[in-house]
C-alpha cells in the first residue's frame, strides 16, 4: 500500500495553535529562530534544564519555594530529582482557568441524557469532599482509592484528593475482586470510594458483594464513601460507609496544600500479566508539567473546548483526559459500552456534546471500519481525533478520513502507564501521513 498524505494543517490552524504561541514565546525570550516542530523538539532535548524551567515559566506555574534549581541527576536515573526546592499542587492548576462561559464536566451514560457540571458546581463539590477528607484526618501522604465508573464523582474525588496533597489510585468496577485487591493492597489506602452498581451493554451489575470482599481485604481503611449510582439497586451500606449524597457542606472554601514537586500524585498499575500488577508512582510536579505540555501543545486544547477520550478509571487515559481541565477545557465523560446500543453511540455523543477533541482506542476505530459504520450525523465541531492503546492500521487511517471527516487532525498517540502521557504523538505543524505517527 502506498502511504499518502491524508491531511495538511491549514495555515490558520497552525498559526493559532498553542504550539505556535509557545514557539514564538521561546524565540522571543531566548533570542532563537526556531521555525519547525523538529527544531523546537531538538531545542527541548538539547538542554533539558532550560526547557523544563522555561516550560514552567511559560505556564506561570504556581509554586512555593524556588524553581531556580531544576534537576539533580544521579546515576541510574531513579534518584534524579526535579525542582527539589519547589512545592506545587496539581489541583490548584485544575481550577486556574475556571469560568462561567463553559461547563467543566459533561456526562452521559447508556441511559441518561447528556448533563453538564459548571465550574462553580465542580469547585463547590470538590470543596465539600476535601472538607470531608480533612474531617477524617486525611492530608499529605494519605492514600485514597476509587473503585468507580467514569462518572463526575470520580473526577471530583480525585480533584479533592489532590487538593489536600493526598495520593490517588483507581480501578473501574468491571475489574474482578482479586484484580482490585492485588492493586489496592499494595498501597494500603485510608479511604475507598465505591458505587452500589453500574450498567454496561444494557445490563446492570450490583457491586455489594464485590465491595464487601474488597473492604475485608483492606484492613488499612478508615472509611468508605458510597455513591448511589444506580437507582434500581439498593444503596451500598456497611459499618464503614458514608453516603456521598449525605456529605455535609464544606466548612471553608476550596484550598490547596502545596507539596514537594517530587511527592506522589497518583499510583497507576501495569497490567499484571507477569505476576502482581506493578504499582507505578507519578509525582505531582512531573505530571503537572507533562500534562500542561501534552494537553496544550500536542492536543491543542483551548478554553471551553469539549475534550473526550473513551476510557475507564482503570486506564491511564482517564488521568490524561481529565488533564484537559488544566487548559480550561470541558471534559466529556461517558460511562458504558462503546457499542451499546450500536457503534454510533459515541459518535452521537460527539455530535450532541459538540466534541472538539475526540479520542478512543485504535480497536474502536477498527471495529467501526470493519462494521462499515454509517455515521448518524456530521461532526462540524470536531477538530482532532486521537487514537492509542494499540497500532492504528493504515487502512483505518484512510477509513477515518473517508468516512468520519476529511478535514481532521488525526493524532495517533503512543506512550503508556509509565509516564501517563505520550512518547510519540501529534503536532499541529506537520501533515498526517497514512499509517504514521507525526512526531516524537
Amino acid at each position: 500500500m502506498t502511504m499518502k498524505t491524508l491531511w495538511t494543517p491549514p495555515v490558520h490552524f497552525t498559526v493559532h495553535s498553542n504550539m505556535e504561541s509557545f514557539k514564538a514565546w521561546v524565540n522571543q525570550k531566548l533570542k532563537l529562530e526556531l521555525s519547525s516542530y523538529q527544531e523546537l523538539h531538538k531545542w527541548s532535548i538539547s538542554d533539558i534544564a532550560q526547557f523544563w524551567q522555561n516550560l514552567g515559566a511559560y505556564f506561570d506555574v504556581l509554586y512555593s519555594g524556588s524553581m531556580s534549581k531544576v534537576v539533580t541527576v544521579k546515576p541510574g536515573m531513579i534518584g534524579t530529582e526535579w525542582f527539589p526546592e519547589a512545592q506545587v499542587n496539581y489541583a490548584e492548576h485544575l481550577f486556574r482557568r475556571k469560568n462561567n462561559l463553559y461547563p467543566a464536566i459533561s456526562f452521559k451514560n447508556e441511559t441518561n441524557e447528556l448533563s453538564h457540571l459548571s465550574w462553580a458546581t465542580f469547585e463547590n463539590e470538590t470543596a465539600k469532599l476535601a472538607s470531608y477528607y480533612k474531617s477524617l484526618g486525611l492530608g499529605k501522604g494519605s492514600k485514597i482509592a476509587a473503585f468507580l465508573p467514569n462518572i463526575p464523582e470520580a473526577v471530583i474525588a480525585f480533584a479533592a484528593c489532590a487538593s489536600i496533597g493526598a495520593i490517588w489510585t483507581s480501578c473501574s468496577p468491571d475489574f474482578g475482586t482479586r484484580s482490585v485487591v492485588d492493586r489496592f493492597a499494595q498501597i494500603e489506602p485510608d479511604l475507598l470510594l465505591v458505587v452500589n452498581g453500574y450498567q454496561y451493554n444494557g445490563k446492570i451489575f450490583a457491586k455489594a458483594k464485590d465491595n464487601d470482599a474488597i473492604i475485608q481485604s483492606l484492613p488499612s481503611l478508615k472509611s468508605v464513601l458510597s455513591i448511589q449510582y444506580q437507582d434500581n439497586v439498593p444503596a451500598y451500606i456497611n459499618n464503614l460507609t458514608q453516603a456521598w449524597e449525605r456529605l455535609p457542606e464544606a466548612n471553608s472554601p476550596l484550598s490547596f496544600e502545596r507539596v514537594a514537586f517530587n511527592d506522589p500524585l497518583w499510583v497507576l498499575y501495569s497490567s499484571g500479566t507477569t505476576g502482581l500488577p506493578k504499582a507505578i508512582t507519578h509525582s505531582v510536579g512531573g505530571m503537572l508539567l507533562e500534562h500542561l505540555k501534552a494537553l496544550y501543545f500536542h492536543q491543542n486544547v483551548k478554553l471551553g473546548d469539549p475534550f473526550f477520550w473513551f476510557s475507564t478509571t482503570g486506564w491511564m487515559m482517564w488521568n490524561y483526559a481529565n488533564a484537559a481541565l488544566l487548559a480550561g477545557g470541558n471534559v466529556v465523560l461517558y460511562d458504558g459500552s462503546p457499542s451499546y446500543p450500536n457503534l454510533n453511540c459515541l459518535w452521537d455523543l460527539a455530535s450532541t456534546a459538540k466534541i472538539k477533541h475526540f479520542g478512543a482506542g485504535a480497536s474502536f476505530y477498527i471495529s467501526c471500519m470493519k462494521a462499515d459504520l454509517k455515521l448518524n450525523t456530521v461532526l462540524p465541531e470536531l477538530e482532532s481525533l486521537g487514537s492509542t492503546g494499540s497500532p492504528l492500521t493504515p487502512e483505518a487511517f484512510k477509513w477515518i478520513y473517508d468516512k468520519i471527516k476529511s478535514e481532521l487532525w488525526l493524532i495517533s498517540l503512543s506512550g503508556g502507564t509509565d509516564i501517563c502521557s505520550g512518547f510519540v504523538g501529534g503536532n499541529p505543524f506537520d501533515p498526517v501521513i497514512q499509517g504514521e505517527i507525526q512526531c516524537r
